[in-house]
């Protein structure tokens, strides 16, 4: 992330952090790896859509980092409050803009090769973040706010203004801004020799020139004025008398020395962080605005690292409403709950029925709401897990001289090693590269595995049998159009296996489901 060197001088305030309710979380910055169900789940592409754009913050590691505390979701759920106040929005927005200018001031200083030039745009950037903070800490005191990140910040900003170091930078930048505004020079040009002197009143023999030739005008003509590059880099003529003009106002140009000197670590810690940390909220408003507009609903769950008696109501896969959004699609939305010793979802039906997709919604909103972000949903109860796991079909690798269904088991064994009654496990379509006998017998040992581990699961399977192991299963369907069972609703609902999830499956595998017979007999 592109920033200035910061300042250690902190005002006696509290706040520490935007996305963490203890100054000792999120203290470690060190790279963060994707989780391994990310891909399983497609928060890989949610988090890269999220983050587009937003490269120089580098905010993909903080979706990496779920919270396990439900005081720590509910301080984001705060913060998310507040945001949702225009107002507040639009505040914050403007701040975040003016810091990004100031750090894309930053960048073109450091590009440029004249010293006077470099000092000079380093001034531009402290006069940016100095405006910056001071309109920032304006605008807060009028804001009805609620958050205790959002009320400490305010807090912060007042306690630090009136700080010895930010008043003595705004002073500081101020009186410089005025030295070098009041500097002028003359320039005598004769051939290819440049003489530069103190201004002494000298005409201003540009403004001569124009009234000169004004009477001859008759019409619009070309322009002919020489247009400088961008970014302002200077020519070694323009340095040269760029040193000559230092030369003449000593005072103004040493001023400038000191005061690169003097302030070169002159951003605030917290205020950086904030800077940074704040983008995380954003960018997931950003990215459901257009969900919230085309009418789908968000909620903020109500969490619990106890209670397993999770549900929600109008749920939907995020990466995929986003993709049906743009396209102007609709969005089939789904329940569930668990209630009392229930513990498993094991989702039945027809191939293409949307089964993969709910449980993959399932995760999202699990680890959406340990993000203490709000989940798709019109409302949900959700569980905040130690750890996820996903165990989704795989292809085979020479590497591992194993075949799918030895791979398969290996990697069901390490999940079940590593899980606990405090983790969530989504099993898709497991097993099925066997016998129907085969993947019933392990099928079943895996899941009275997981009955006696007391974990949340989602299983999608075609072993109808599986539905019904005890009173932790809850047996659910992706279901039809009555009139026309080729028709997928992509509505999973509570419903008894019918027996023919198996069925579909063998004859969806050989080329014999509806869909691909009423192919051949169109044909």
């Amino acid at each position: 992330m592109l920033a200035p060197p910061r300042s250690d001088a902190r005002p006696d305030a509290q706040f520490q952090s935007i996305l963490f309710d203890r100054s000792d979380d999120g203290v470690d910055d060190a790279p963060r790896e994707e989780p391994a169900f990310f891909g399983d789940l497609h928060l890989d592409q949610v988090v890269a859509s999220l983050t587009a754009g937003r490269e120089d913050y580098e905010l993909v590691e903080y979706f990496y980092r779920p919270l396990h505390d439900v005081e720590a979701v509910h301080y984001r759920h705060q913060v998310l409050r507040d945001l949702e106040q225009p107002a507040v929005l639009e505040a914050v927005r403007i701040f975040a803009r003016a810091m990004l200018r100031m750090r894309e001031v930053l960048t073109l200083a450091n590009k440029l090769h004249y010293e006077y030039q470099r000092k000079r745009w380093s001034l531009e950037a402290v006069s940016v973040y100095c405006g910056a903070v001071s309109a920032f800490r304006d605008e807060l005191p009028a804001f009805d706010l609620h958050s205790v990140g959002f009320v400490t910040l305010r807090e912060y900003l007042q306690a630090y203004t009136e700080s010895e170091a930010f008043t003595s930078l705004v002073a500081d930048a101020r009186e410089l801004e005025e030295q070098l505004a009041g500097v002028s020079y003359a320039l005598h040009i004769k051939g290819n020799r440049i003489r530069v002197s103190k201004y002494a009143g000298e005409p201003d023999m540009s403004a001569e020139v124009e009234r000169t030739f004004a009477k001859f005008k008759h019409a619009a003509v070309n322009d002919y004025r020489l247009r400088f590059r961008e970014p302002a880099e200077m020519d070694h003529v323009e340095a040269q008398i760029l040193d000559l003009v230092a030369r003449l106002h000593p005072e103004a140009f040493s001023g400038l020395d000191a005061f690169c000197e003097r302030h070169r670590s002159y951003l605030d810690v917290a205020i950086g962080r904030f800077d940074r940390e704040v983008q995380f909220y954003l960018a997931y408003l950003d990215y459901t605005e257009p969900l919230k507009s085309h009418g789908l609903a968000f909620c903020y769950p109500r969490v619990s690292v106890e209670t397993k008696q999770v549900r929600a109501s109008a749920a939907f896969d995020l990466s995929l409403a986003a993709k049906l959004v743009a396209e102007d699609a609709a969005v089939v939305c789904n329940d569930f709950y668990l209630t009392d010793a229930e513990r498993i979802l094991v989702v039945t039906g027809p191939n293409q029925g949307g089964k993969t997709t709910f449980a993959r919604m399932f995760g999202q909103l699990h680890y959406l709401a340990s993000l203490g972000l709000p989940v798709p949903g019109r409302d949900a109860r959700l569980l905040i897990p130690d750890r996820l796991f996903t165990h989704y079909e795989r292809e085979e690798h020479l590497q591992t001289l194993r075949g799918k269904f030895e791979d398969e088991l290996v990697r069901i064994h390490e999940i079940l090693d590593q899980a606990t009654s405090d983790s969530i496990v989504i099993m898709n379509e497991t097993f099925g590269s066997t016998t129907l006998r085969d993947a019933l017998l392990v099928g079943s040992e895996v899941m009275n595995r997981i009955i006696r581990l007391d974990v949340l699961c989602v299983l999608v399977t075609f072993i109808d049998e599986l539905a019904s192991l005890g009173e932790s299963t809850v047996s659910m369907m992706s279901t039809v159009v009555p009139n026309d069972p080729a028709v997928r609703t992509y509505k999973v609902v509570r419903r008894a296996a019918d027996g023919l999830a198996y069925a579909a499956a063998i004859a969806d595998k050989y080329g014999l489901g509806y869909e691909a017979l009423r192919r051949r007999i169109v044909r």
